[in-house]
């Protein structure tokens, strides 16, 4: 279990890095959409090529982003009955799911997208569109995005046993206190800290 721990850590790294790297991605897109923006309306020029990048790249943010989502778990949830459950249950049923629903459905897209991606390379698919750019690339997202998934998918489900059986921590125990709960109990104790340094008398006063 302990070896299996470490690849876990090494997968987590690796989708943590993903994660933070595609966020450029996001600016890229910002700036091509606004580039593209002032020239239509400056110059009455527009590219197609530019407004599928963008949509390539927010396309590759949310495929490539899907494991990073799920490390820290902040994808959708159902939690009607689940927050009704002890957290043993809550982990459970998260096992149940991963193994049942999300490897099964990764591997399966991942596969069946492979020979459109294929046909796109072989056909050197182009947008229908005037001036748009090559198709494959965003066929190339489903797989990878899907594969990345599932490998994050079984780190998961190996950090959730390793808790049932008692050989790791809860992954997602939530804090006692959030982010903000905790800010808010610093600036209480600052201003209960000013507040008592001003009423003590000064040594002139006292004097």
């Amino acid at each position: 279990m302990n070896l299996l721990l470490a690849m876990c850590r090494r997968i987590d790294w690796i989708t943590e890095k993903i994660g933070k790297s595609i966020g450029w991605l996001l600016l890229a897109a910002v700036v091509i959409s606004a580039g593209n923006a002032i020239i239509r309306k400056a110059f009455d020029l527009s590219s197609n090529a530019f407004l599928e990048a963008q949509w390539y790249m927010f396309g590759a943010v949310f495929m490539l982003g899907a494991g990073y989502v799920f490390l820290h778990d902040q994808h959708v949830r159902i939690d009607v009955l689940s927050n009704r459950m002890s957290r043993r249950k809550q982990v459970w049923l998260d096992v149940f799911g991963i193994t049942i629903f999300l490897l099964p459905l990764c591997c399966f897209v991942a596969w069946t997208s492979l020979p459109s991606l294929q046909l796109a390379i072989e056909t050197k698919e182009v947008s229908a569109n005037p001036g748009g750019l090559l198709r494959w690339p965003v066929y190339a997202l489903v797989p990878i995005g899907f594969s990345f998934l599932a490998i994050q998918s079984l780190s998961e489900l190996i950090k959730r046993v390793a808790f049932l059986t008692g050989h790791g921590p809860d992954p997602h125990a939530k804090p006692e206190k959030t982010d903000e709960e905790i800010l808010l109990e610093e600036l209480r104790l600052e201003e209960e800290a000013k507040a008592a340094a001003a009423k003590q008398p000064t040594k002139g006063a006292s004097a």
